[in-house]
């Protein structure tokens, strides 16, 4: 474990400023409110390397596809979540010198995160070129209270002289993609205006349409006293600022507090969002900086209430699950139905911002059982509205009578990946939709949502997949060629188990919702279908290693030379940044769990040995060069009792991004794969499992920890649970009784009741 940051339970903090660490610093310090977000970039000028990053929720530009030759089905654009207009700007100046840490002599830095009140602090001691030297301390949040509202208090002390210094507060929107497939300019200028203590700037994408204005105020203080101040006010094309000179004395603060809002058309009329930001900063403005802090920290106060994980004798342990929920919640609140989870959260422009099948596959569960069921079924109902595309989708690449191929990466039900082993082949994405619905209602028990919305998805789904397999004469079975699993170190495999199983098993869903629902409702399958589905249900072909209980990833699969990820130089990982793409898909190594992603979805189908087996089998062959691999893995090991193997493997996927073990944290962070971070412990670590029949708890600890504790929420009822090395706590915090299994013995816990269970004697 290389640790970028010092370790603390609620803190990310960074003692001195180190310019290598800077763009990794900016992804992991970023902050956010659900609604937009920031990169922890410097309020004043800063002319190191640098990514400057300002995101606004669902406004994405459809940047031109750029491949070297075109095939029909490619989409024709690669969605981008859009760099949009630079709220944090502050620079200063002293004798016409810019503050600039990258050529101010910097004799003191301090950068905190502070999790639990949801702010970035940063405290510094610059030298300009003139050996005049200033403290520097700013604090800033994006509002978790007011979604479309952001504030920052930035203070400068003088520390060996008095003198004049000049501030200038602005609104920059002239910010360009580093990721432009044609280096374009994705924004149009709407209007800018500019006045005395304020202004707006409002800008518009190309194509899309999407419309943001962003409105500033601010007010400057010495000390506690607000300042009467006349600015100059200047503006130019995307850019507005006002700027004025101050004598400041020595050893004296002064701070400018500035107020932001943020609206985009997403969610508002084109007319409306200009008067709307203005208001909205007004109104920021008069309650004040304090206010706004106070009502911000109390939401984060509850969010933490339902969601955190206490985890007491290992800090980093601590720290790392903290980040992780820590950057979901900023990233995914589940107030605005347009929005969904992008792997990069508002913390960097890699994949486009979209959405992938991450959400369903590992957020969805970090929801369900954290949060209310209206943001799961939220998450959900957002694919359902999406179903004419996806039928759209598979139309493009042959399918049809409504089958529905749901996009690998999207941001309107539109494909928008145009990598071919991933467009074409990588169509697994289809099967972990339909296994969302299924565990959103196993959850939830809500049969009404499965009538409206999940029956029409299935049926799609379902649709698709018989299809896709054809029967194998030679085999006298049905096959499925040509595909990608969840190891893309594999393109244009037959017969990926894993894509084999989860399509049998939706098209089996499929059939048993519509015979459940038909009871009450007519069947929506035409005339043969179930007959035919049935068929392929019977006679799926799965490959298997003769003589054993190991599922081959593929056919072919023994055909590799058999190494172990040990046997790769260290300073060969991560092997996808110093091999070939061909040397890559020529060997055994796997990049994340493929047949164990089907095991630990379907552990209910499979005896302890078979899961023992294959993932002694598999888990040495695997790199964990997908930010999605860890977790999976985390949560089958604490299964078959191997604790060692749990406990390394959590940490690297809590710290993942803290430790930076992929070396790609500058690009920004994982945000889906935190969410398997939280399951590792609740779902690998505590044993809890939400089955069809119930509730089961079957929990281990680390060594290396005394307790743990959390909370969940099984068919909205909160449950809290607590581990230590010798018992289990379980409380019913609400107001029915429960039924649950913990440790193989069925239990009841009564309302607001609480059992403890020694596991060692298994006595209560």
């Amino acid at each position: 474990m290389r640790n970028l940051f010092d370790i603390d339970n609620w803190k990310i903090i960074e003692k001195s400023f180190d310019p290598t660490k800077q763009k990794q610093a900016e992804s992991i310090f970023s902050i956010g409110n659900g609604s937009f977000g920031q990169r922890a970039n410097f309020e004043e000028k800063y002319s190191g390397d640098t990514l400057q990053g300002s995101y606004v929720g669902g406004v994405y530009y459809p940047d031109k596809t750029r491949v070297g030759w075109w095939k029909n089905g490619y989409p024709e654009y690669f969605a981008k979540v859009l760099n949009a207009c630079n709220w944090i700007g502050i620079n200063i100046e002293i004798d016409g010198i810019a503050l600039d840490l990258s050529t101010c002599e910097v004799s003191s830095f301090y950068r905190e995160l502070d999790m639990f009140r949801g702010t970035l602090t940063r405290k510094f001691k610059a030298k300009f070129s003139n050996g005049k030297e200033i403290e520097v301390c700013s604090l800033r949040f994006c509002s978790m209270h007011r979604e479309e509202v952001a504030a920052i208090s930035y203070s400068v002390t003088p520390l060996n002289f008095s003198g004049n210094v000049k501030f200038t507060p602005y609104l920059d929107g002239k910010v360009s993609n580093h990721d432009s497939n044609y280096n374009e300019f994705f924004w149009e200028e709407d209007s800018r205006k500019v006045d005395n203590k304020k202004g707006v700037v409002c800008a518009k994408t190309k194509k899309t349409n999407f419309a943001v204005a962003t409105a500033m105020r601010y007010s400057f203080w010495r000390e506690g006293e607000l300042l009467d101040i006349h600015p100059n006010i200047a503006q130019q094309e995307f850019y507005v600022e006002n700027n004025f000179e101050h004598y400041l004395e020595k050893g004296v603060k002064f701070t400018l507090k500035k107020y932001v809002s943020i609206v985009s058309t997403l969610n508002h009329s084109e007319f409306s969002i200009i008067p709307r930001a203005i208001n909205q900063v007004r109104d920021a403005y008069i309650a004040g900086f304090d206010a706004l802090l106070a009502e911000h920290e109390s939401a984060w106060s509850e969010i933490w209430k339902n969601a955190d994980i206490q985890i007491e004798g290992d800090t980093a342990a601590q720290q790392g699950i903290r980040f992780n929920i820590f950057q979901l919640y900023q990233t995914y609140t589940g107030k605005n139905a347009k929005l969904n989870i992008g792997p990069k959260g508002f913390t960097g422009e890699k994949y486009g911002g979209a959405t992938y099948w991450d959400t369903e596959a590992y957020c969805l569960p970090f929801y369900l059982k954290t949060a209310s069921p209206e943001i799961s079924k939220q998450l959900l109902i957002y694919r359902y509205n999406h179903l004419e595309k996806a039928i759209e989708n598979a139309a493009k690449l042959g399918f049809i009578d409504g089958a529905a191929l749901y996009p690998m990466v999207t941001m309107n039900g539109e494909e928008c990946h145009n990598e071919w082993e991933i467009t074409f082949e990588e169509i697994h994405r289809n099967g972990a939709i339909a296994f969302g619905i299924y565990n959103y209602v196993r959850h939830t028990g809500d049969v009404a949502y499965l009538a409206q919305y999940g029956r029409p998805v299935l049926v799609g789904i379902a649709r698709f997949w018989a299809q896709r397999f054809n029967w194998s004469e030679s085999k006298k079975a049905y096959v499925m060629l040509g595909v990608t699993g969840p190891n893309e170190y594999e393109n244009n495999v037959n017969n990926n188990w894993y894509t084999n199983y989860l399509a049998k098993w939706c098209i089996q869903y499929a059939l048993e919702v519509d015979t459940q629902i038909r009871q009450e409702s007519k069947s929506v399958l035409t005339a043969g279908e179930e007959e035919k589905w049935q068929h392929i249900i019977d006679n799926v072909y799965f490959p298997k290693l003769e003589g054993t209980n190991i599922y081959l990833q593929q056919d072919g699969f023994m055909d590799k030379e058999q190494l172990s990820a040990s046997d790769i130089p260290e300073n060969q990982r991560p092997i996808n940044q110093h091999w070939s793409w061909d040397r890559i898909l020529r060997s055994i190594f796997i990049k994340q769990a493929d047949v164990l992603q089907g095991l630990y979805l379907f552990e209910d189908h499979f005896d302890s040995e078979t899961l023992r087996e294959n993932f002694d089998f598999y888990e040495p062959k695997t790199v964990h060069e997908s930010s999605l691999s860890p977790c999976v893995h985390v949560i089958l090991a604490a299964k078959i009792g191997n604790m060692d193997k749990a406990y390394e493997l959590y940490l690297r996927t809590s710290r993942l991004d803290l430790d930076d073990y992929n070396h790609e944290a500058d690009e920004g962070l994982h945000i889906t794969s935190m969410a398997g971070t939280w399951m590792s412990v609740v779902e690998g670590m505590a044993g809890v499992r939400i089955h069809e029949n119930g509730l089961s708890i079957d929990p281990k600890i680390p060594a290396a920890w005394k307790s743990y504790k959390f909370q969940i929420l099984y068919k909205n009822n909160p449950i809290a649970i607590a581990v230590t090395q010798s018992e289990i706590k379980i409380k019913n915090l609400g107001e029915f009784s429960l039924e649950m299994s913990v440790l193989g013995a069925e239990i009841t816990l009564n309302a607001t009741e609480e059992r403890t269970i020694n596991l060692t004697t298994l006595t209560v």
